[in-house]
């Protein structure tokens, strides 16, 4: 989820009770990297060098499967991580779940409306929330910047790609902010590189070079491509591990079958507007499948701050009774 990795010592002991040494960074300086990310790029990267062609649409659908499939779960278990800090009853966690899905129907209604809002929205939250994986940059803005790298180094290996993408997902004038993300590059990803430096400080050489290695494949592969790798193997699995910690008594057939429900709702939901309103909707598959995240990233950014701000700031006892 979007909580905060910099969590008081107590907290963090309990955050991770069952991640090894080697696959954990110190407090705030980085975070678990999994041998799946290691296998993920190597065999991009074998791929790559053999010439297999990325770019072919066959393999622009494996990787939209795989950052949706790996990626939506992330964030299916906002209401129960709501429930779990947050004593509701019965109206008030049906209040929170429609909040959540009326934040959910309001992007889908601008994407279908004022798309180039809708995107600008997504774009900004994608940069608050991935800069939630940056917890070792103290400002607020410095970590905005570097969540926005992502999106950034992939502008600048295939400025024509992305700016083609965001045009399929909104309208023409969405070349511009192509434009405008290329223009910022540099400071984003300088900016990120302070912090993978920090991250070197402080012994987090996992966390370092996989990062490291992420934006150079982002501007080396299709945007696809470093997207899903990014997304599905990376930044997914840093926040589903802080969620299953915080919902640790959950038996794993139901954490399993939460996610896999929720993330299946999603994209059903999202299927059945699109029939009903297919005029609206461009025929690229990878672009609504970015409308699609940006549906559900908003109300999850939205709620994931608000959680991390309630358990960060809570006493420690409060803490333990909100995980336990």
């Amino acid at each position: 989820m979007g909580i905060r990795a910099m969590l008081p010592d107590p907290m963090a002991a309990l955050a991770y009770p069952r991640m090894s040494a080697r696959r954990r960074a110190p407090i705030g300086r980085g975070d678990v990297v999994y041998p799946a990310y290691w296998l993920a790029a190597a065999l991009l990267i074998g791929l790559t060098l053999l010439g297999v062609p990325l770019d072919h649409p066959a393999a622009m659908g494996v990787a939209t499967i795989i950052f949706i499939g790996g990626g939506l779960p992330h964030g299916a278990y906002d209401i129960a991580l709501l429930r779990r800090s947050v004593a509701l009853d019965r109206s008030g966690l049906c209040l929170a779940v429609g909040g959540y899905v009326a934040i959910a129907i309001l992007m889908v209604l601008l994407w279908m409306s004022v798309p180039l809002v809708a995107l600008i929205l997504f774009l900004a939250a994608a940069a608050v929330h991935f800069g939630e994986d940056w917890p070792m940059l103290q400002e607020p803005l410095l970590r905005v910047a570097a969540g926005a790298a992502v999106i950034a180094a992939a502008t600048i290996g295939h400025p024509y790609e992305v700016a083609a993408l965001f045009v399929a997902m909104s309208d023409p004038r969405a070349a511009v902010i192509a434009q405008v993300i290329t223009a910022a590059a540099p400071v984003a990803l300088l900016v990120t590189a302070v912090g993978i430096a920090l991250a070197l400080r402080e012994g987090s050489l996992s966390w370092a070079t996989a990062m490291t290695l992420c934006l150079v494949l982002l501007v080396a592969l299709p945007p696809v491509m470093g997207f899903a790798l990014f997304f599905a193997f990376l930044h997914s699995p840093r926040h589903l591990a802080q969620a299953r910690a915080r919902l640790h008594d959950m038996t794993r057939a139901r954490w399993v079958g939460t996610g896999a429900l929720l993330s299946g709702l999603a994209i059903l939901g999202w299927l059945g507007l699109r029939a009903l309103a297919p005029a609206h909707f461009d025929p690229i598959v990878v672009a609504q499948a970015f409308q699609l995240l940006a549906s559900v990233a908003v109300p999850h950014l939205l709620l994931s701050r608000w959680l991390e701000r309630r358990l960060t700031s809570a006493p420690i006892s409060q803490g333990k009774t909100a995980i336990s």
